[in-house]
């Protein structure tokens, strides 16, 4: 039988660097909150060791250090695999992606059942879901598609929004996916809609609660626990916002003020990290490079963290833990992708090509 050493060989470095031991009938939780990583816990009912590879509170990862193969983990929005869907103009129903890990120019995924542009997708480290958007001669849908992340293939149909809209942001907790506010062009309707779904299980959205103005035009960001929305448009020619504001996923509920961005602007891209939010480029009205960041699990205004290589709004952007990744954009479309070390600041740095040329595409990401 291994010894407590052999076990830990790949987590941490020397028994001695163990700080302390927890001895449980149970497993541990994410919200088992210990100390440091390196702290180990023995589930003294079935035997299993397990050590804290990653400490976030109430986030916690916690590996399985013996026969048994699962570990204790939050629900993933995010992962290795970036993925982009559709796009502009008219509609384009590609789906590319990419490793994120390394640079590359994007492969072929599969198709989205219609050619889909100004729609906006999450996922739960699975499956991705891509909900709203234009099909053709402005008309908006309620449609929301669906992809298994690890296996290339058409999206198939998942269910509908509760209000077909265009120009909507979106984000995920890992386990709900969640679609806010939204513009319709016939009649020029701004939509607070903020309406939700169960990723794992196909079905129609749900009604969550409402932003806290109609607007379209906005993106979201989560940190596993909040999801964050950031930049608008308002119903004037020029009303670009500046606004961000946050909901708690797990719950239903109205948005609360978050803060503001360092720019005015509608159709950023937006990403995360399991600390970091971050928005980049949009419309001011002119095209914008800027990139923001926050810190999701606190309130406050963005700061300033680098620039896109060149002014685009709506490109899609997506995460793994630590790079977050930026593809097509731009009024008149683009292929470019590029990616920044989500931790740290400075401008973005090339990482490949998309498929297609295209605005107003959406993405995700997932293992």
């Amino acid at each position: 039988m291994a010894n407590l050493s052999d076990l830990l060989g790949g987590a941490v470095s020397n028994v001695e660097d163990v700080e302390t031991v927890t001895s449980s009938s149970s497993d541990p939780a994410v919200d088992s909150n210990p100390s440091a990583t390196g702290h180990i816990w023995i589930n003294t009912t079935s035997g299993e060791v397990y050590v804290c590879t990653d400490i976030t509170s109430g986030s916690n990862v916690w590996t399985n250090m013996g026969d048994g193969e699962d570990a204790v983990e939050p629900p993933k929005w995010y992962g290795g695999r970036g993925i982009w869907a559709g796009g502009v103009w008219g509609g384009n129903n590609t789906i590319d992606y990419v490793t994120i890990s390394t640079t590359s120019n994007a492969t072929d995924f599969g198709d989205l059942p219609q050619a889909t542009s100004m729609l906006a997708g999450c996922s739960d480290g699975s499956r991705g879901v891509f909900g709203g958007g234009w099909t053709s001669n402005y008309y908006q849908n309620s449609y929301i598609n669906y992809i298994t992340i690890s296996t290339t293939s058409n999206a198939t149909s998942f269910g509908s929004l509760t209000v077909a809209r265009r120009n909507l942001g979106a984000c995920s907790d890992g386990s709900r996916g969640v679609w806010a506010g939204g513009y319709f062009h016939s009649g020029t309707v701004y939509y607070n809609t903020i309406d939700y779904v169960t990723i794992a299980t196909t079905s129609s959205a749900t009604d969550f609660g409402d932003l806290l103005r109609s607007e379209q035009g906005q993106a979201g960001c989560s940190d596993g626990s909040r999801g964050v929305f950031g930049g608008s448009k308002e119903s004037g020619a020029f009303d670009y916002r500046n606004y961000i504001s946050y909901i708690t996923v797990a719950s239903t509920g109205s948005a609360t003020d978050f803060g503001d961005l360092s720019v005015a602007r509608q159709g950023v891209g937006s990403c995360s990290s399991k600390t970091r939010g971050i928005f980049a480029g949009g419309q001011t009205p002119s095209e914008s490079d800027v990139i923001d960041y926050i810190t999701i699990a606190s309130t406050g205004n963005a700061t300033d963290f680098g620039n896109l290589s060149s002014i685009r709004l709506r490109s899609g952007a997506c995460s793994d833990p630590d790079r977050g990744v930026f593809g097509g954009g731009g009024e008149s479309g683009t292929n470019i992708i590029e990616y920044i070390a989500i931790a740290s600041t400075g401008n973005a740095t090339d990482f490949g090509d998309l498929t297609v040329s295209r605005a107003y595409i959406s993405a995700c990401s997932g293992d």
